[in-house]
């Protein structure tokens, strides 16, 4: 899709859809589909690279239009190019979403869109919709436009940004533009893929303008004299079998151009004037990616040469489960779990335990379980690789105290006894909220030389009968609670201890 005096970067992206157009006609494998959807990618991270640099560029314009207002009329006309582009990029958009949609949407599981491989929708949209020579026209009028921006100093400018028909083969059916990028035969992948083209092939069309338009502001060559080598990645911490995958690139460079960068003696691909290293971590601890970039000097000189040093390390996978209260779960009431795995985001994380259930996310979750004796909670990352396990004890909850006027034996007051109407059931010391209501309990009066008074109850409250027994009692009495039962959240009924209090 290139025409023109080509760069060989140009040339070799221009090969590269050829082949794989080529190789439409025979199959439609899934490792191709996987290279157009890849291309897409680094051709979006190109035009992003570029709309970055275009707005450094716009930064200078407008501090240098303050100074030389009279020169403001560039900066206009650069606002215009962006104006064009920004038309012709938001209709490739509105195609990309129908595409996109007609082809079922992405799919997580591939990352890519459900039906990439399908031949008919391509055509279908692009062809008998009439909507590939709509693009066409708009590609022709945005760089008819550019160009005319330009003026004289359009002469050698060579833009990518074309919709020239592909050239004429011996032997081989001529197709025009619309058919041969986006007819008969072309997979959905394909299509979007050429579309990420034609916007990375804008978007330096726009590049090229606004640098030239600048250049009449300031005449003077930018020369860049001061560089840093930057590994960027997205963690240094890494776990056994996965991937690490840096950036390498300068801070001050020219997307354009791509230095020759070296890692541990091998080459390193560069695109756009950024070089991605990935490599398999191995051996667990501190490793040091060393190597070299060089950029050929813009004078004529000797190659500048910058040396690359970037630590990383690689850890067993491993994870941390840790109860947020107790190092035991507990029947009846909800156990809050933290997870995490070190250099792994919780979003990443699948938990499960074998002897109950777990709900939440995030790396906090709710534990609940049933039975007494043990479960363990396991935690996957990617791919189902195992991170950790851990086992935990399965209890129930602690029996609480009885209570009655707010002992549990000794000596009170008649007074006190009198006053009370209620027996509890008290569980202190416990981090959780877990509540027991007494359900039964027999009251016994014990006054000197007399017959002992016995009164059964059921529910926490004092009855009638008893509360006419309690309001005789005096000091030197004896008020016994027994066979007092409790239930809790986990609605196992529970005996607990007798009240003997004293009454003085």
């Amino acid at each position: 899709m290139a025409g023109g005096k080509e760069t060989p970067r140009q040339r070799m992206i221009g090969i590269l859809y050829l082949v794989l157009l080529g190789l439409i006609a025979l199959n439609v494998p899934e490792n191709l589909l996987d290279a157009f959807k890849n291309i897409t990618r680094s051709l979006d991270a190109s035009t992003q690279n570029v709309n970055t640099s275009l707005q450094a560029t716009y930064s200078a314009f407008d501090a240098k239009i303050k100074a030389q207002p009279e020169k403001a009329k560039y900066l206009n006309a650069a606002k215009e190019a962006t104006k064009m582009t920004d038309d012709l990029n938001s209709y490739i958009n509105q195609l990309k979403a129908e595409l996109t949609e007609r082809g079922g949407g992405v799919n997580p599981e591939i990352d890519d869109i459900t039906a990439r491989d399908n031949l008919d929708i391509s055509s279908d949209v692009m062809i008998n919709g009439k909507k590939a020579d709509v693009l066409k026209e708009k590609i022709q009028t945005t760089r008819a436009k550019l160009l005319e921006l330009l003026g004289k100093d359009s002469v050698g400018v060579n833009f990518s940004l074309n919709a020239d028909a592909p050239p004429i083969r011996p032997g081989m059916q001529n197709k025009t533009w619309q058919e041969a990028y986006f007819g008969e035969g072309i997979p959905l992948g394909a299509t979007i893929t050429t579309l990420a083209k034609i916007q990375a092939d804008t978007k330096n069309a726009e590049n090229e303008v606004v640098k030239k338009l600048y250049s009449k502001v300031d005449q003077a060559e930018v020369t860049l004299n001061a560089f840093n080598a930057i590994v960027a990645a997205p963690s240094n911490y890494v776990l056994a079998g996965q991937q690490y995958t840096a950036q390498i690139y300068l801070t001050a460079y020219d997307s354009h151009s791509n230095p020759t960068i070296t890692i541990g003696g091998s080459s390193v691909p560069t695109r756009d004037g950024i070089g991605t290293y990935t490599t398999t971590a191995s051996g667990e601890g501190k490793h040091t990616l060393t190597g070299e970039l060089v950029v050929k000097s813009v004078d004529g000189g000797p190659d500048k040469r910058y040396p690359i040093s970037q630590d990383y390390m690689v850890a067993r996978p491993s994870a941390v489960v840790s109860p947020d209260k107790m190092n035991v779960l507990y029947i009846g009431v909800p156990n809050p779990v933290s997870v995490s795995a070190p250099g792994v985001p919780t979003s990443s994380l699948n938990v499960h335990m074998d002897n109950g259930s777990l709900s939440g996310s995030a790396g906090h979750y709710t534990a609940t379980v049933s039975a007494i004796g043990h479960t363990k909670i396991t935690v996957t990352g990617e791919k189902g690789m195992v991170l950790g396990a851990t086992d935990f004890r399965i209890k129930r909850i602690p029996d609480p105290k009885p209570q009655f006027a707010g002992k549990s034996g000794g000596n009170t007051s008649a007074a006190n006894i009198r006053a009370q109407d209620r027996v509890f059931a008290q569980l202190d010391g416990f981090d959780f909220d877990a509540k027991f209501n007494v359900t039964h309990f027999t009251l016994i009066i014990v006054k000197p030389r007399q017959d002992a008074i016995i009164i059964p109850g059921n529910g926490a409250d004092i009855s009638g009968a008893m509360r006419t027994a309690l309001n005789t009692v005096t000091p030197g009495t004896t008020v016994i609670f027994k066979d007092i039962i409790a239930v809790g959240p986990d609605r196992s009924p529970r005996s607990l201890d007798p009240i003997v209090l004293s009454a003085n």
